[in-house]
């Protein structure tokens, strides 16, 4: 990350729960006013901001700032977690709503890691300057949905571009399934598969280098320049480790 800088502040949401929250700043020239915000995985099972260092820090890299913070009951956020991850739609939807009057920005991609994706899945409808959304391991699959089932409708409703990314060998939900929950998807929906890359895997740091790339170049074709030939003709792709 010796490209960019990292501040941390409190964030308040509307029920009064206290998220700490980390801006990752490229050090140099910023590439436009786009900011990445990322909802890190299952705050239960022990899912925390720190688990999306590396992928902020890359987008920091590339120009763009990123947004990671705590869920509430997670790392040094308070409040409690919830089961269903209901309640921490009003987490996110308070980042957003300080990251558009703090950092000047009308343009946010949301980034939703395992179970964080459901949950900023349920946010997107609420937020106006929300421009795209992506999913690293959806959980989509029987097992999940039990806690998370009721999100997927909103979602696969949303409009704007939407890309899906998850290993061919995911633990939680198979190709097919993600296949078949795209296929009834409204607006833009892509999905692009990491070879033999279980959900946990995709969650470790050996991906995080590979992650930033991906949505580097995914904003560069289906948010800044998704009218583009070439890009027509070169996305999406299989991503292979």
């Amino acid at each position: 990350m010796s490209n960019c800088t990292v501040e941390s502040s409190k964030v308040e949401t509307s029920d009064g729960v206290k998220l700490h929250t980390r801006l990752f700043k490229p050090r140099e020239e910023i590439k436009d006013n786009l900011v990445v915000v990322l909802v890190h995985p299952y705050s239960v099972l022990g899912g925390c901001q720190g688990l999306l260092r590396g992928i902020a820090g890359g987008l920091a890299d590339k120009g763009y700032r990123a947004v990671t913070f705590d869920m509430r009951g997670a790392g040094k956020s308070s409040g409690r977690a919830s089961l269903t991850g209901f309640a921490e739609i009003k987490d996110v939807i308070a980042i957003c709503n300080w990251v558009c009057q703090n950092l000047s920005s009308d343009r946010i991609l949301m980034v939703g890691s395992s179970a964080g994706a459901p949950i900023a899945g349920s946010a997107v409808d609420q937020i106006g300057q929300v421009v795209g959304y992506v999913s690293l391991g959806y959980p989509f699959g029987m097992i999940a949905s039990i806690l998370f089932g009721r999100h997927h409708k909103n979602i696969l409703q949303f409009p704007k571009p939407k890309l899906f990314v998850m290993g061919t060998r995911d633990g939680f939900t198979s190709v097919k399934q993600l296949n078949n929950k795209l296929s009834s998807a409204a607006g833009r929906a892509e999905m692009h598969l990491i070879e033999g890359a279980g959900h946990f895997q995709m969650e470790g740091p050996d991906y995080d280098a590979q992650m930033g790339y991906r949505l580097f170049f995914w904003i560069l074709c289906a948010i800044t320049v998704k009218n583009s030939p070439t890009v027509q003709r070169t996305w999406p792709v299989t991503i292979t480790k």
